[in-house]
């Protein structure tokens, strides 16, 4: 790629991805997040909690269906209600928290690394930086029935000199996605075999030094 180009892209991507500290000529060639899906069951779940508290206070308000009545003190009715808000406001925190601590979880590959944002939580965050010459393999894996049905998976990547595998999970089947990182890999791994021949090529050999003293 020309210098030009390399430059007009690492000005976008530090443009792009202002979280990123981009070295000199790096640009982000993808920038893969988790499944959409994820955040729809994650309202999903708090919309059915709401029907359910919803549920709740209409029978307590006007009994069960059949007109039966149910024999509540007023004081005993606004206990419960204080409690069914008290389970709103929760479950509209929880959700709103998970979804931001999922939507955290970001996977970057650039033209020279790999930058993954981890987070377990709000106060769990952590940052992987795997150069793309350590990489070993990058697999992606469907693990049950669900990650089928969806067309969702894991994305592995096994580094040569660290056991620990780095696992991004909940990610959309990403076919080219695979294929990029590889050749990506590829391409560096060729570059740097490619610096380190020449650099050997061009090594003067030790008898063709003159090591005559000066007189």
């Amino acid at each position: 790629m020309k210098p030009e180009l390399v430059k007009l892209h690492h000005a976008r991507s530090s443009k792009d991805f202002p979280e990123l500290r981009l070295e000199e000529n790096e640009f982000v060639e993808l920038a893969i997040q988790r499944s959409k899906l994820g955040i729809i069951l994650i309202w999903g779940t708090a919309i059915f909690s709401y029907i359910i508290l919803g549920i709740v206070a209409a029978i307590v308000a006007f009994g069960l269906p059949g007109n039966i009545t149910i024999d509540l003190s007023g004081f005993a009715k606004s206990y419960i209600y204080l409690i069914i808000l008290i389970l709103s406001g929760i479950i509209f925190i929880a959700a709103l928290v998970t979804s931001k601590v999922y939507r955290a979880n970001r996977l970057y590959v650039t033209n020279k690394r790999i930058i993954y944002h981890q987070a377990n939580s709000l106060f769990s965050k952590s940052v992987a930086v795997i150069e793309l010459l350590s990489i070993e393999d990058v697999s992606f894996s469907q693990e049950n029935i669900a990650d089928h049905i969806f067309h969702l998976g894991t994305i592995r990547m096994s580094t040569v000199s660290e056991e620990n595998d780095y696992i991004f999970k909940y990610v959309n089947t990403p076919r080219d996605e695979l294929d990029t990182i590889t050749h990506l890999v590829h391409l560096e791994k060729e570059r740097t075999k490619r610096l380190r021949s020449t650099e050997s090529d061009t090594v003067i050999p030790a008898q063709l030094i003159d090591t005559t003293p000066l007189t």
